[in-house]
Formats: structure tokens, sequence, C-alpha cells
């Protein structure tokens, strides 16, 4: 995007020019518009006085003084320091500047003309522990007789911004600061007065300046209360737009329980389906007997019964005559998907097809014949399904398992081969309800939260490395199977064990016993044989990277070590771990890390407090944030200045019943009052999520 020439450019301000607007503009700061809802990422607390703590507030080393004496020192590596002595009464400080020598300009010039003996000099940085006095290692500086500093940088709280290479916190402490000041008062915001009211909201244009220079704490916390409410009450907006407008479209074809497929198909199983499942099936059922497209989100644990509740989505749409494309992440987990149905499906009439990229070119020719034809009822595969050479007669349900591993536009272009077909999108990352109502508030939810009767609970212990191998060995001994996961293929770093190096070792620890390995690298022929041959009868050991998180399912696989644990995040570990305890067999999982951080701590220690994935996944998006955790629906299609998914859940709360209320008397946002709010709506949201008209 370019600049455009006028009044509100961001270069036109004073102190920015043509060489700082292009690097605002790597910000994607343009205009003074922009620049003044760049809002900080942190506030520091810089006075000399505190007041009450916030979470809000970092905590900054200042110290006001009167100048002693100044000295200059030369160092053998051209490094230069510039140290000052300053008094507060009995206090004395002692502060230091680094720079590089130059033999061009003398680089403190403008310190030794600032820091004269008598001087009264503010200084901002880092205090070091000394025995006889306190130093500081001197970030910025300000003469006290400057009294605008106060007004931008120093006893105060004052932003700090995300800022990229060039541009200081100071330059844009002074460049928002200038444009708060030329900027003239506006008409209020886009809210309704009644929702400001109700809310305690302050006033827009008031938050605006406090959001950037506070007074005090509160006014922070009012500041930042109003543009969260803004931020998160736009998108609870923009879910329920959405979500009506895709519910206005009508299917042209339509469905009957016919159990010609299903019930032979629950013969099959050779087990009762749990309550859960029961629940989730007759949902997604209503859906797609219903005349509006479905779109479900079918949340649950890992070994809770999420394929076995599709497939029979799956087998209504055959049993009429219909078309499923069911797409997966990996090779890995569509063949799973394919051995899995190949084993429900035995003797059933469902015509089923794997297409992979690692499918041969006269099979792959083949397979997209069939489709297109209506000759197969449910085709399965990775990315491969949204070629364009992949096409359907007459497709009516889409099945996406692990969604949040697919981009935006991949899951657009599978769509666009079925507009009016069913979706119905399966995730083993369970979403606390909140959170997944600002995530999928588009998508009904179904939940299994139940575990199939039988499975026991994997015990996680964090072992010594010595430890977790002598217990494998001993799983092994009886004729069991187990997975080693490391976190690299090759050695990278003295810390990290790679795949490639334990493997040998593994072999030789373990004698006769047939140890395997598996990483991404490989082939997916190589992998499907792999894993074919670790399936086998037998003991046997799998030395593999992260590749094995999902589409893995070997009941006779009763132990999973994963080495360097602080590597891999509460997912992933909880998805690793749901390799294990898949058959009649007691498991257990070793977590070996030997100096784990305090925040990979405390993974650790979740993952041996429970074996509930709703619990981890409350506690994953206290320790990393939601949006981390399913990255390209916060990071793609949501972008928030302010707002934080988890840390800010119960305001969003407040939204939605906002939201809820406001929709109920204004549904299509036409009173008066309501006007700059759908304004705004379209403005945000129109383009990004194609919102139409609301009429």
């Amino acid at each position: 995007m370019k600049t455009r020439p006028g009044e509100g450019d961001i270069q036109y301000l004073k102190g920015v020019g043509p060489v700082r607007a292009a690097l605002l503009a790597k910000l994607d700061l343009f205009r003074i518009e922009d620049l003044l809802f760049y809002f900080p990422r942190a506030w520091q607390d810089r006075r000399l006085k505190k007041e009450k703590s916030s979470s809000l507030l970092q905590s900054a080393d200042v110290f006001l003084g009167t100048v002693l004496e100044s000295s200059e020192l030369y160092t053998s590596t051209s490094l230069r320091i510039f140290k000052a002595v300053l008094a507060e009464g009995q206090l004395r400080l002692e502060g230091a500047f680094f720079k590089r020598h130059n033999r061009r300009f003398d680089v403190f010039s403008g310190l030794k003309k600032d820091f004269k003996k008598g001087e009264r000099i503010w200084l901002v940085g880092k205090l070091e522990d000394d025995f006889f006095s306190p130093k500081m290692r001197v970030e910025e500086y300000y003469l006290s007789r400057d009294l605008s500093a106060e007004l931008k940088h120093i006893n105060r709280i004052v932003p700090v911004y995300p800022v990229t290479e060039g541009l200081t916190q100071k330059f844009m402490r002074e460049t928002v600061f200038r444009a708060l000041s030329g900027r003239p008062a506006s008409a209020r915001g886009f809210l309704p007065g009644n929702l400001e009211k109700k809310r305690s909201l302050p006033g827009r244009e008031e938050s605006l300046k406090r959001i950037h220079f506070p007074g005090n704490v509160s006014e922070l916390e009012g500041a930042r209360k109003r543009f969260v409410y803004e931020e998160l009450f736009l998108l609870a907006l923009a879910w329920a737009v959405k979500k009506r407008q895709s519910r206005e479209i009508s299917k042209d074809f339509g469905y009957r329980v016919k159990k010609t497929l299903l019930t032979p198909f629950r013969e099959n199983l050779g087990f009762e389906f749990t309550g859960a499942q029961k629940k989730a099936i007759n949902e997604i059922f209503s859906d797609m007997l219903a005349a509006k497209p479905m779109a479900r989100l079918l949340q649950g644990d890992v070994g809770s019964g999420k394929t076995v509740a599709a497939l029979s989505a799956c087998l209504l749409a055959a049993e009429n005559g219909r078309q499923c494309a069911f797409m997966a992440p990996t090779e890995i987990l569509a063949g799973q998907h394919f051995f899995t149905f190949k084993k429900f499906l035995k003797g059933l009439p469902v015509r089923f097809e794997l297409l992979t990229s690692g499918t041969p070119a006269k099979k792959k020719k083949e397979i997209l014949g069939k489709a297109a034809k209506g000759e197969i009822d449910i085709l399965i595969g990775t990315h491969s399904l949204i070629e364009g050479a992949v096409s359907f007669k007459n497709l009516s349900l889409i099945v996406i398992d692990e969604q949040h591993r697919f981009g935006v536009r991949q899951r657009a272009a599978l769509r666009r081969k079925g507009e009016k077909a069913d979706m119905l999108i399966m995730t083993a990352t369970p979403i606390p309800r909140t959170l997944f109502l600002s995530l999928y508030g588009d998508l009904d939810l179904s939940t299994l939260d139940e575990m199939p009767p039988g499975r026991k609970p994997v015990e996680t212990a964090r072992v010594p490395e010595k430890e977790a191998f002598e217990k494998t060995a001993g799983y092994l001994s009886r004729g069991l199977k187990a997975y080693m996961v490391y976190p690299v293929i090759e050695e990278s770093s003295a810390e990290l064990k790679s795949v490639k190096e334990e493997y040998e070792k593994i072999r030789d620890r373990f004698g006769g016993i047939p140890v395997y390995m598996m990483h991404g690298k490989m082939k997916a022929a190589e992998k499907q044989r792999t894993m074919e041959a670790f399936s086998s009868p037998g003991p046997g050991a799998l030395v593999a990277t992260q590749v094995i998180e999902v589409g893995i399912d070997v009941p006779e696989a009763c132990v999973m070590v994963i080495q360097n644990a602080e590597r891999f995040g509460l997912a992933s570990l909880h998805q690793l771990r749901g390799r294990v305890g898949r058959g009649e067999h007691e498991s257990a999982c070793f977590l070996v890390s030997e100096n784990p951080g305090e925040e990979a701590l405390e993974r650790i220690k979740a993952m041996c407090s429970t074996n509930s994935g709703f619990e981890l996944s409350e506690k994953d998006a206290y320790l990393r944030g939601i949006g981390e955790i399913l990255g390209v629906r916060q990071h793609g299609d949501m972008e928030f200045r302010i707002a934080s998914l988890y840390e800010d859940r119960e305001i969003f709360a407040q939204a939605l019943a906002d939201r809820d209320e406001l929709l109920k008397r204004d549904p299509f946002l036409s009173l008066p009052e309501n006007g700059e709010l759908k304004k705004e709506l379209f403005e945000i949201y129109g383009t990004r999520w194609n919102i139409i008209d609301l009429n």
C-alpha cells in the first residue's frame, strides 16, 4: 500500500518525513489515524512515586539526581564508556553509557554538553547490584528543566510500542503525542450510547489519549477496557451476521435416514456408542436433515471417538446417493482414516478411496474419473482434494479433520467444490467454550467429553532418561510396543537429542527387539512401510519426531517416551500421549527433560496432573494464548489491536450478551442510533469475511 498525498499522510506530521514514513509503513502505518489506533503492546511505570500495582504495567528503574562529576573511558575493543555520578540526598548513583568509537566525531558530545556539574537529570535504565554504590546502565535520560519530557517520557506511565529497526520508543512517543495534540475533537465512536453507559465505558476521545498517555492506572484500565470491548463486540457482531448469512443459503438436496448402511455399520463396530457420541451424532443428523447447510464443529479429546461420529455422517450421505469429501492435514492421518473406514465398513456396499500426493498417477487418474462420475461415495485425502482436477458429481458433505492446520484459502477451495454442501469440522484440540465462540462463532458445536468404555488413563511422569529406558524395556519384554519421540531429525545442538543419532543407540540398547525410525523427511511410501512393520505382531520400538502426533493407532503401543519434553507445546504433548492407551494394556507416558525453563516446567507439571484435554486446553490458553494454539484463526481471520481472546474472556462474554440483546431489537442495524456501528462493521469485516449487506 502506498501513502496517498494529503493532510492525513503520516509523513507530513512534524518529525516524520519520507524516510521515517517508509519505516512506519512496515508497521502498516500510513496515515495519522493509523498511528493513533496503533496501541501500545505494554506500558512502563516511570514514576518516582508508584501507586497501586497493575498487571498492565512493567516496572522501570528511574532516578532523578544532580550531576556531581562525569568521566570518559576507552576500552581495547573500541568501546567508549561515559560515566556520570548523580546524587539525590544521601544516595549516589553512577550512570554509564556505552557507544562505539568513531574517528570522525565525538560520540559523547551531547552527553558532555548535558551532564554539567549541578544539572538535574532523569535517568532511565537497568540498575545493577553493587556492594559499594548502585550503578545503572542508562537507556534514556532527560533534563529536569525540560518540562515537556514529563508529558511524554518520564515521571509518568509511558507507552511501549511494537517497533521495527530504525524506529525508537522515544520517537514513537514523540510522534503519537504530537498526533494527539494536533487532533481536533471528533464525534463520538460507533458504539451505541446505551452500551457505553451499561458497561461504564469512558468516552472514545478521552480513551484514545489515555491509552497512549494515561495519568494513572485507573485511566489506563478504563481506556483499555473501552477498546477491548469495541474489538470484541464487533467480532461478536460479525460472527452473528456471518452465521445468519450462511444460514440464508438453502440446500438443493435432502436426506432420509434409511438405515441401509447405518444399521449394518453399527453392528460391525463391536461396541456401543458412548452417550456423548450418540448426542453428537443426533446433532449432526439434525443439521443434515435441515434445509440449510450444516456448519458444525465436532471437538473431542484424543481417543473420544470423533472419527466414528464423522463416519456416521458420511454414511447418511452415502445411503442417500450423495458424496463425501474427507480431508486430513497429513498423509499419515489420511491413511489412518482410510484403514479405519476399511475396518468398520467391511462387507458394506460403500465405495471409498484414498487420494494423496503419494497416490500413483494411474491410480489417481482412476480415482478422479470415478469421483467426477459419482462412483465414489467417500473420498479421503489430504490437500490433494482441493486441486483443480478433483471434482464431484454430487458432493453434499465435507469433513475437515484438525481444521486449524489448514489455511483459510485451503478450506475455502474445498468448500467451492460443494457450495451448498454440509460441513463438519473436527478437532482434537479442545477449546474452552468462550474461546470457541470467539474463534468459531459461525459454527455450531458438538463436544465429545466422554471416553469409550475400557479406555484406561495413561500414567504420566517426568523421569530421568535412564529410568525411562528401563521401564520401556520392561514393556517390550512383555511383547508390547513403544514410541520414542525426539524434537529434531538430525543433531543440531548439544542440548537436543535427534532421531537419527538416537536410533542407532536404541537399537543397541534393546538388543534383538525390532526398532524402526520415522520422520518428516521420509517419503510417504516409506512412512507407510515403516508403520506397517511397526504395527505387525510382536514387540517393537518406533523412534520418531512429532510426525506421529496425529493419525497413529496401534493398540499394542503402551509406552510413549518424549525426550527434551520442554521443547514441545502442551497440545503436542497431549496429542503424543494420546498415541498410547488405545488397547487393553496399562500404558505410560514418560517425559524426559533435564533443565526445563519455568514455563516448560509448568507444562510438564500440567501433563502429569491430568489426562483431560479440556483441562490442558485451559492451561495452555493461559500459558501461551489461544491465538498461538490455533494459529490462523486469530492471526489470519482476526487481527486485534489490543484485545486478548483469553485474558479478556469476561469482556467477551459481556459483548456476546450485548450483541444478542441488540440484534433482538434491531436485527438489521437499521435504526439511526446503530448507523455508525453498521458502518464500522462493514469497514472492518466486510471484505475480510465477505459479509454482504445486512438487508
